[in-house]
């Protein structure tokens, strides 16, 4: 914030170094390798454009050519983020595909594969996020468009740490069996402190009540974040930068209130919110697919649908059992989340909105 005053004891930490996605580096990598199938050498560096414009440069720590295919290596670096994958090599390796067969992407060493429902990703596939996917494909249709070639080409990331570093992370409870997802949304790993982070949304409120904002938004990422901005076109100032501390962003608004808030997430995220947790992090909070399950009930969901929701693998594969049969688990998840952010700010003047997005950035509920 660049915030400092006489005190040694509250002088600012020094800010913390972000990082890139497995994602990212898989991207990087399958990017050196297509050029060096294409054209025999690999570009060390080799520059990507992330989903939001960045365009960073990664050095190659593994090459290996053929001519039927070729392999490169990125060392990830996770920055400043206490992350299991940081200093782990990400490789990919590019080959032809049959003709007309399109892009393919192939689970290698270390790459995890789904096996249940209620994930981004279909039962069968290589754990490979969406945006990943998207972002190497981008990178092979640019590079075919150059070249006149059609996009028929095999794509196999592979991690080769990746099975034990997998056992450190929620994958084998999710089903992600043999490996590691290659994730990331923005392609940057932004260091997880829970101080400099809380640090970071109290100085924030600050400056909204300086400034004389009466409507903030606290939003879980920046899909919510940007339905929530369509809504209400908040200005730099009024975006309080959230992310799983609703407890700490709550707990200070309490004692320095905001005439409104506007709280977005996502389904998963909110349930627990709506289960009064107040810490949203994957690692430290979870979904109570029982909770789900009674709610369902009180909805109008039959005993048979109730099994189904308690013994959904994810908040999401809940979400689409309880749709199909016209069960509206987000508008019941969106109420008590409400009451519960209404419990933690004790009577302080304070009107709380509620708004849950899908990943498909639609709004699945609004409330309050």
């Amino acid at each position: 914030m660049g915030i400092q005053n006489d005190s040694s004891k509250n002088k600012p930490s020094q800010p913390l170094r972000k990082g890139w996605t497995t994602g990212a580096c898989a991207t990087a990598a399958t990017k050196a390798a297509f050029q060096a199938l294409l054209e025999g050498d690999f570009p060390d560096p080799v520059t990507i454009t992330l989903p939001k414009g960045q365009t960073p440069a990664f050095a190659l720590a593994y090459e290996r050519t053929s001519p039927q295919y070729a392999v490169a290596g990125i060392i990830k670096d996770a920055g400043d983020d206490p992350d299991v994958t940081h200093l782990a090599l990400i490789k990919s390796k590019v080959e032809y595909g049959p003709k007309d067969s399109g892009i393919e992407f192939r689970a290698g060493e270390g790459v995890g594969t789904i096996t249940k429902p209620g994930l981004p990703i279909a039962v069968g596939q290589p754990a490979i996020n969406p945006v990943p996917r998207s972002m190497m494909e981008n990178v092979i249709e640019e590079l075919c468009a150059h070249h006149h070639l059609p996009e028929d080409f095999i794509i196999t990331i592979s991690v080769p740490e990746g099975k034990k570093l997998a056992q450190k992370t929620w994958n084998p409870r999710l089903g992600i069996i043999g490996g590691l997802s290659i994730l990331g949304t923005t392609g940057i790993v932004h260091p997880f402190s829970c101080s400099a982070w809380i640090h970071s949304i109290r100085r924030g409120i600050d400056v909204s009540r300086a400034t004389g904002i009466k409507h903030v938004l606290g939003a879980t990422g920046s899909t919510s974040e940007a339905v929530a901005m369509d809504l209400y076109d908040f200005s730099d100032t009024a975006i309080l930068d959230m992310g799983d501390f609703a407890g700490g962003l709550l707990k200070y608004l309490r004692k320095n209130p905001i005439p409104k808030i506007t709280l977005a997430g996502g389904f998963a995220k909110f349930t627990k919110l709506a289960q009064g947790a107040m810490d949203l992090h994957s690692g430290r909070s979870q979904v109570d697919m029982n909770w789900l399950a009674e709610h369902a009930g009180l909805l109008g969901a039959d005993s048979q649908l109730m099994k189904e929701v308690t013994n959904a693998n994810t908040a999401l594969e809940a979400l689409e059992i309880s749709a199909k049969a016209a069960i509206n688990l987000p508008e019941i998840v969106a109420r008590q989340a409400q009451r519960h952010v209404l419990d933690m700010l004790r009577g302080a003047p304070v009107s709380v909105e509620i708004i849950i997005v899908s990943r498909d950035v639609k709004i699945l509920a609004r409330y309050g």
